[in-house]
């Protein structure tokens, strides 16, 4: 036998005893756990929530296309559009009417055209003014109509307008040129020339209509971490109401207590040495107070949540189904999430649900952090809604979906993976009991629940949004504040209004209401206010009639006026308010849906303010009026710049029509006084600084719903409650092995900046 023959019997031979190992290693074993969900079941209902849909890139460029060859007049790219020019601000979908979506939903009526609404500046005409337009049919527009009487009453002036990038550009060009008139006093101040402070805008931006009038604060700025908190004592009065960029003007200048007409008046007081200086010195890399950068090495990987058969939930579009509920989701690119059509079981239950605005109302010693209340729709809460951080902002294998904009540019931006979905597990039970009397038994829930989430970036602050839907039938809604405090320099009585969080950084006290709009329909459109409070009353015993007894009961009442049903900030809230419909359950009560607010907003405005109106929404931390087609949203991106003559002043909603058998809509506070201290440096946390709001089925339903949920876990003292059949959770081990698949980790969340 040759030696090429042997090789080839000795390869033959490991080959099999390889083959042999690998039968008897896997011998016995249980097969594969780790298959996949099977395909979601054909839904009926796919692509009827497109009537919803937030507009595609595709759709914005024919809006766009449309009306610069249908206007009649010049349109400069927005992006670079001086105040004298016509612009596009921006464009989003319009909404169809309600009533005929639900047509086309519900009674088989036809889709209703798609339409969008664009936001034109019209700076460069006799008149100038905001005018808004609704542009249809898409994706081939063929008409557009004016709207902005229709909505406002009137036309919209022009200073409302909220300030665009550009504008902002020209105003930091205007301050560092009034810098370079105080060099010596910048460089014993500051260690600076000027051109490396950051400037902050503050808001409204005067004190009457008309005025755009805006203090900018001064920071040291450092590269990687944030300036909030690092005043330099330099604050600048800038008037940029006129539409020509050169005649705007420095109108004031404060520094340190003390009011000045100009820097060149600065200046000559630091020389005349009649100025009390604080000299700081420039901040360094990561002595830099607020630096975010990590201070320990990396340790292990913390707890990573993963579905073992992937997710039990479904996007389609721009609707997601989990476990009996359907959602369909957008973002508005000025107010924020929103959410139509929420089904439960097939009943709607809510027919929108929507931000409508977040204020931070501001306190200080210094001119700019005095006169702040940022209206942060104005802003853009949706437009600022960046790239999510996988993992961190929301699990690793969360479903991300990108969100796309047409504002200030007549190209739309992706903000791509910026709203995740995830299903979340609570670490807690939905429900359980342990029996140890009578029968031995045990049974319980998970307590899961689908989340919808997207994080607004609000200059300083970051913003948590979620929308949480469980197993139980409710619905839960939460905002979380994070990021930076804003910041004062800290001078004279300065912890008045606020906290020393640095050397010379007054972390400055404020609030946060933020508002939502809730259009419920309970077991359809024709719904009450109904609530429940207790009261004792004494009573003799029934038994003996000897001696007394405080008996609580309960006292109803159906709200019948929109008076009744708007509730002032700082007066109790029935402890149950519900919204019914007009059927009732099987044990004869009325099928509802109950408001629970578990942070009602902090202290509002006095009245008699005269920019209260314009946030008038802050009354209430309850309001229940009749839903209107004119009454769409709380408030307008217009009454940042004019809230003395609000473009919509929610009070008005209020004038007392009936609400009984109606189709309601609940506008919701929530809110927190925000007095900053050490810990909120580097960033505020989210522990303790979130609020919400439920809506629980009460009486919706004959039992609790969750009781058909496949998560459902029993066992007795008689039964082997480790045997998979049995009791799913001894089912976790072998589907533990199923490790997930992570794609790789990427961050483009700095592309569009």
């Amino acid at each position: 036998m040759n030696v090429k023959t042997v090789l080839v019997l000795l390869l033959l031979a490991l080959a099999t005893i390889f083959a042999l190992v690998c039968v008897l290693l896997t011998r016995g074993r249980a097969p594969s756990t780790c298959q996949r969900q099977p395909p979601a079941q054909e839904d009926p209902d796919a692509g009827r929530s497109l009537v919803f849909a937030d507009l595609s890139p595709e759709e914005m460029v024919q809006v766009v296309r449309y009306l610069q060859g249908h206007l009649g007049v010049q349109l400069v790219d927005a992006s670079r559009a001086k105040p004298s020019d016509n612009c596009i601000a921006s464009v989003d979908v319009q909404v169809p009417a309600k009533a005929e979506v639900l047509r086309f939903l519900d009674g088989g009526g036809a889709r209703p055209p798609r339409e969008a609404l664009a936001v034109l500046y019209f700076g460069n005409q006799p008149d100038p003014n905001v005018t808004e337009y609704v542009v249809g049919p898409l994706p081939t527009p063929a008409y557009h109509r004016d709207v902005t009487v229709q909505k406002y009453g009137g036309k919209v002036p022009y200073h409302r307008r909220p300030v665009t990038a550009q504008e902002y550009r020209d105003v930091n060009t205007l301050v560092r040129r009034e810098l370079r008139k105080a060099p010596r006093f910048l460089a014993a101040c500051c260690e600076s020339d000027g051109t490396d402070l950051a400037i902050l805008t503050t808001a409204p931006r005067g004190f009457k209509s008309g005025d755009r009038a805006t203090w900018f604060v001064l920071f040291h700025g450092v590269s990687g971490t944030g300036y909030y908190l690092s005043p330099v004592g330099l604050e600048v009065l800038v008037e940029h109401g006129d539409l020509r960029v050169p005649r705007w003007r420095l109108r004031k200048v404060f520094y340190n207590g003390q009011y000045f007409s100009s820097t060149e008046d600065l200046e000559e007081a630091f020389l005349a040495d009649s100025l009390d200086v604080v000299r700081i010195e420039r901040p360094q890399g990561d002595a830099v107070l607020g630096s975010m950068r990590p201070r320990s090495l990396p340790g292990s990987p913390g707890p990573l949540p993963y579905e073992p058969h992937g997710p039990r939930y479904t996007v389609r579009d721009n609707r997601v189904t989990f476990q009996g509920w359907s959602i369909a989701f957008g973002m508005n690119p000025y107010s924020g999430p929103r959410l139509f059509d929420i089904r439960y079981r097939g009943e709607r239950i809510v027919y929108e649900l929507s931000l409508q605005e977040a204020l931070a109302l501001y306190g200080s010693n210094c001119p700019g952090g005095m006169s702040t209340r940022y209206l942060d729709g104005s802003f853009g809460i949706g437009r600022f809604s960046y790239e999510l951080v996988r993992g961190l902002d929301c699990p690793y294998t969360a479903t991300y979906v990108d969100r796309h904009y047409l504002m200030e540019s007549d190209t739309p931006t992706t903000n791509q993976n910026s709203l995740c979905i995830f299903e979340h597990d609570a670490a807690i039970p939905l429900r359980r009991h342990f029996s140890d009397a009578q029968s031995m038994y045990y049974g319980g829930l998970r307590k899961t629940a689908l989340v919808i989430r997207a994080v607004s970036t609000l200059i300083n602050y970051d913003y948590v949004w979620d929308f949480m839907f469980h197993g139980s039938g409710a619905v839960e809604v939460r905002m979380h504040a994070t990021g930076y405090i804003s910041s004062s320099f800290l001078h004279a009585r300065g912890t008045d209004f606020g906290s020393r969080v640095g050397p010379h950084t007054l972390g400055t006290m404020h609030l946060h209401n933020v508002h939502y709009k809730v259009d419920l329909d309970v077991d359809g459109q024709r719904n009450s206010v109904d609530t429940q409070d207790m009261a004792y009353e004494l009573v003799k015993d029934p038994w003996s009639r000897q001696n007394t007894i405080e008996r609580p009961y309960l006292r109803r009442e159906r709200l019948e006026r929109e008076d009744e049903a708007a509730f002032p900030i700082g007066t109790p809230l029935p402890r149950y308010l519900s919204f019914a419909g007009p059927r009732p359950n099987k044990w004869g009560h009325p099928r509802s849906y109950r408001l629970q607010i578990s942070s009602p907003g902090a202290e509002h405005l006095p009245t008699s303010s005269p920019m209260e109106r314009a946030i008038s929404w802050g009354r209430y931390q309850l309001a229940v009026t009749r839903r209107k087609e004119e009454e769409p949203t709380s408030t307008s991106i217009y009454n940042q710049n004019d809230p003395w003559t609000p473009t919509v002043a929610f009070a008005d909603f209020i004038d007392n029509e009936t609400i009984t058998n109606e189709d309601l809509v609940a506008w919701i506070l929530v809110g927190f006084l925000h007095v900053p201290h050490a810990e909120d440096v580097p960033n505020t946390v989210t522990v303790g600084n979130g609020v919400g709001f439920f809506l629980r089925p009460y009486n919706y339903f004959d039992e609790d719903p969750s009781v058909h949920s496949p998560d459902s876990i029993y066992f007795t003292s008689e039964q082997g409650a480790g045997a998979c059949g049995i009791n799913p959770l001894a089912c976790l081990p072998p589907a533990a092995t199923c490790a997930p698949h992570l794609p790789p980790f990427r961050y483009g969340g700095f592309l569009n900046l």
